[in-house]
C-alpha cells in the first residue's frame, strides 16, 4: 500500500483546451483527456493505494464528471478547491458534500497535515501541509482567494490551484510549496517517496 498526491483533474471541463496551452497540445478533445487521466492513474495507482486529490477534480461538480471516480484505483481523500462544488467558499458547499461522498471520495477536508517518509535512512518523517492553494502564487494574476489559504508557519506544503505555472516554489518566508497538479507530474498522481525525494533534493 502506498499513498499518492494529485490536483487539478478538471475531468469534463472542456474549456480548459483552450485556457491552457499544454493541455490543449496534449489533447485533441475532453473525452480524450478524461481517458487518458483516468489510464495513468489507474497505471500508477493499485486498488489498495490511497490518493488525495488537492482540489479541482472536476468543474463544478458535474454528474457526468463525479461518476468517473468510481473507475479511479484506491481510496481517494479530496481536500476541496476553488472548483469542487463542496468546497468551503462555494455558496451552500456543506449541501455538496454527500453528493461527493456518495460518488466515491472516502473523506472531503478543506486542509490536512501528514508526513511524508524521510528518503534518508533513520531520519524522521518530513511533515508537510496539504491545501489546494499554495501559501502564495496563483495561475494568472494577483494570488486569488487570499482567506482560503494557509498561514505559512515554516511547514513544506503540497498543493495544486497553479497548474503549469511552477512546480515548486518558496515562499516569501522561504518555505517549499511544492505543486502536485497534473499539468506538471505526466498527467498522474506523484507518490509520497518521490515527492520526499523531490523535497530532500530540494534542501528540506
Amino acid at each position: 500500500m502506498a499513498t499518492f498526491y494529485t490536483a487539478d483533474t478538471h475531468f469534463g471541463h472542456a474549456n480548459l483546451l483552450n485556457l491552457s496551452g499544454a493541455r490543449g497540445a496534449a489533447f485533441s478533445s475532453i473525452e480524450e483527456m478524461n481517458e487518458t487521466l483516468i489510464a495513468n492513474w489507474n497505471n500508477t495507482v493499485s486498488v489498495k493505494d490511497t490518493v488525495w486529490v488537492l482540489g479541482d477534480f472536476d468543474m463544478g461538480g458535474k454528474d457526468a464528471s463525479l461518476a468517473l471516480l468510481p473507475r479511479l484505483n484506491g481510496t481517494k481523500i479530496l481536500i476541496a478547491g476553488n472548483h469542487d462544488r463542496c468546497w468551503a467558499g462555494a455558496r451552500n458547499s456543506w449541501l455538496q458534500r454527500a453528493r461527493y461522498l456518495d460518488a466515491g471520495f472516502a473523506a472531503i477536508l478543506d486542509w490536512a497535515v501528514t508526513t511524508l517518509p524521510s528518503p534518508r535512512k533513520n531520519k524522521q518523517n518530513l511533515r508537510v501541509m496539504l491545501s489546494h492553494f499554495p501559501y502564495g502564487g496563483d495561475s494568472h494574476g494577483d494570488d486569488r482567494y487570499a482567506g482560503a489559504r494557509l498561514r505559512d508557519e515554516g511547514v513544506p506544503l503540497l498543493h495544486g490551484h497553479v497548474h503549469e505555472a511552477f512546480r515548486e516554489r518558496r515562499s516569501e518566508r522561504g518555505t517549499w510549496m511544492v505543486n502536485v497538479g497534473v499539468d506538471l507530474w505526466d498527467y498522474r498522481p506523484v507518490s509520497e517517496s518521490e515527492l520526499a525525494v523531490h523535497l530532500s533534493a530540494l534542501g528540506k
